[in-house]
């Protein structure tokens, strides 16, 4: 199977998780990339059972409206039983390293509302230890050299996305050559970094459900 197939795959069961435990009439979480975007798809065909969905990104917000999915404002829903999103890496106890594209903190504050994070990926996506992919850390453009330099007393290695600007209006460090073996730890360490707005760990709120597309079928992880 192609990647393109395995993304389809476990978007599709990620419907049917969603059909199967998100009560009609609620409002799911939707998160943001290209996985996600085979969920809206998946969405899209069964959006007359829900109220409408919260987008994780303007990108996320324009693909629901594209499919006439009604996009609600996060401050107007009491309850989200379920967000469903990508990972740029997934390990063993369900942490993630997410933010390649760039709406890592928009995902944390909807996947922190959420009574379940299921979690969508393909096998590539799962690793033993997090690092291989660069940490995303969305910053305050005025403490861009302040952040860096505390980024590199922590062994990584800090480059400037460039030319991005966050839905937030923020800049975007991405940390090369780290090999995360306390993500909770660290996720804590950088968050306490005057500047920093948010990093990409999702450790202290991991994914509760992990739906992994394999040449065999999706797995559903734990």
């Amino acid at each position: 199977m192609t990647q393109d197939e395995l993304k389809q795959a476990v978007a599709q069961a990620a419907g049917d998780y969603v059909a199967k435990h998100a009560p009609a009439g609620s409002v799911i979480g939707v998160g943001t990339g290209s996985t996600a975007n085979f969920f809206i798809d998946v969405l899209a065909g069964i959006k007359h059972q829900y109220r409408g969905a919260v987008a994780s990104s303007e990108a996320t917000r324009m693909r629901l409206e594209s499919h006439g999915i009604t996009v609600f404002d996060l401050n107007d829903v009491d309850h989200m039983p379920v967000y469903v999103d990508g990972a740029d890496e997934i390990d063993g106890g369900l942490n993630m390293i997410k933010g390649g594209g760039g709406a890592l903190t928009r995902e944390k504050i909807v996947a922190a509302v959420a009574d379940t994070f299921v979690c969508i990926a393909d096998t590539s996506k799962r690793v033993g230890t997090l690092g291989s992919f660069p940490l995303p850390v969305e910053v305050i453009p005025m403490a861009l050299a302040h952040v860096s330099r505390e980024l590199a007393k922590l062994g990584g290695r800090p480059v400037l996305r460039k030319n991005f600007v966050s839905d937030n209006g923020n800049l975007i460090i991405d940390v090369h050559g780290l090999r995360i073996a306390d993500p909770q730890g660290l996720e804590t360490k950088i968050n306490q970094i005057a500047g920093v707005v948010c990093n990409g760990l999702f450790a202290l709120r991991p994914a509760n459900v992990l739906l992994l597309g394999t040449a065999d079928g999706v797995l559903t992880i734990p």
